[in-house]
């Protein structure tokens, strides 16, 4: 069986020097194409007329670049939005969002084909597991994000801020659980890091996770200063568990042990994500009851009020009650917290919505 060609994004500068190396190529040239990759932004090693011809063509004959397929692209009416279904090579198909800040453009990125942890109240949950994404499907979502973002930007400079004419924060809270692909998302990392490349700092990457305990534990071991989210949504195992499937491999004390772990290694503050449900983990009780379990830590508090999804029936907090819970975070336990903006909902794109399907 031949060898599978060498997606160009999903590697390093330093492999790539490598590669060069091993086909007696001056590695020299490694930075004229690392450019051709995440400053230009070709498509195509056809388009990088300025490689000499025998490095061309050894990329030509063994290598590709991981370029996604634009299946369908859909705007939220909430104006800030854009949802991409992008096919991967082997035909599956992933969701990658687009979202516009004051001043800043975040691309929501996926990191498997559905996903395996059975989250009750989410739709990549509820499609199950169908594989890992490679780091350079990883990173090819990035890279057309920022492309689809510095088109724009070309064609109304006046209208668009500097500081939003390129990607400048990654969330992997796309499909899928960040750390049950650790090895590739970690390569991810490395390369969308990269300063001669998209230089995106570790404050400018979370990623989110259900409590894979092994993995923040690995984080911590490695070192990896990033934005580290984990989904928490109850602060009793038996509520955590009957949200949040794996809880019952991952318990809460497990996890919460972890993250203090996390944070002495890196001195990282740790994000807890909540998803508020009316009815379900929003009164005063469950908001104290998150007070005192983070009581102590480098912790702050991100509240979603719940998205539909098909599989779920629970309704979000409405929002005067999501800032009643956060009062008693910051006022009787000195907590901070963000309510977090609902964006894309109308077209599925946000917490909990990605499900390869795209309304319209």
């Amino acid at each position: 069986m031949p060898l599978a060609p060498l997606d160009l994004y999903g590697c390093t500068r330093d492999e790539l020097c490598q590669r060069l190396a091993q086909w007696d190529i001056k590695p020299v040239h490694v930075a004229a194409l690392w450019n051709y990759l995440y400053v230009q932004q070709v498509p195509s090693i056809d388009e990088m007329f300025d490689l000499p011809p025998r490095l061309r063509a050894r990329l030509g004959s063994e290598a590709t670049i991981g370029v996604l397929t634009p299946v369908q692209t859909i705007d939220s009416t909430d104006g800030f939005t854009r949802k991409f279904l992008l096919g991967l090579t082997d035909g599956r198909r992933i969701e990658t969002v687009k979202m516009r800040f004051t001043g800043r453009v975040t691309a929501c990125v996926s990191s498997q084909v559905g996903c395996a942890m059975g989250c009750v109240f989410c739709a990549t949950g509820q499609m199950g597991f169908t594989r890992h994404l490679t780091a350079g499907e990883i990173v090819a979502q990035v890279v057309h994000v920022d492309r689809a973002v510095k088109r724009a930007a070309l064609a109304s400079p006046q209208v668009v801020p500097v500081a939003a004419r390129r990607v400048r924060n990654v969330v992997l809270m796309g499909m899928g659980e960040p750390l049950h692909n650790y090895d590739a998302v970690m390569h991810a990392i490395d390369i969308l890091r990269d300063n001669a490349g998209l230089a995106l700092g570790a404050d400018r990457i979370t990623l989110s996770t259900v409590g894979v305990v092994p993995g923040i534990l690995r984080l911590a071991a490695e070192r990896r200063a990033l934005r580290l989210a984990v989904s928490l949504h109850a602060a009793t195992q038996a509520e955590r568990a009957t949200l949040v499937p794996v809880a019952r491999r991952w318990p809460l004390d497990e996890l919460m042990e972890a993250c203090r772990t996390y944070s002495a290694a890196t001195g990282r503050r740790v994000f807890y994500e909540w998803a508020l449900i009316a009815g379900e983990n929003d009164t005063p009780a469950h908001a104290r009851a998150v007070g005192a379990l983070l009581r102590g830590l480098d912790a702050q508090v991100n509240l979603i009020p719940l998205n539909p999804t098909a599989g779920y029936d629970g309704a979000p907090t409405p929002l005067v009650a999501a800032r009643a819970f956060q009062r008693i975070l910051l006022d009787e336990f000195g907590l901070p917290s963000t309510v977090r903006q609902r964006r894309g909902i109308d077209i599925g794109a946000g917490c909990g919505q990605l499900a390869v399907t795209i309304p319209g």
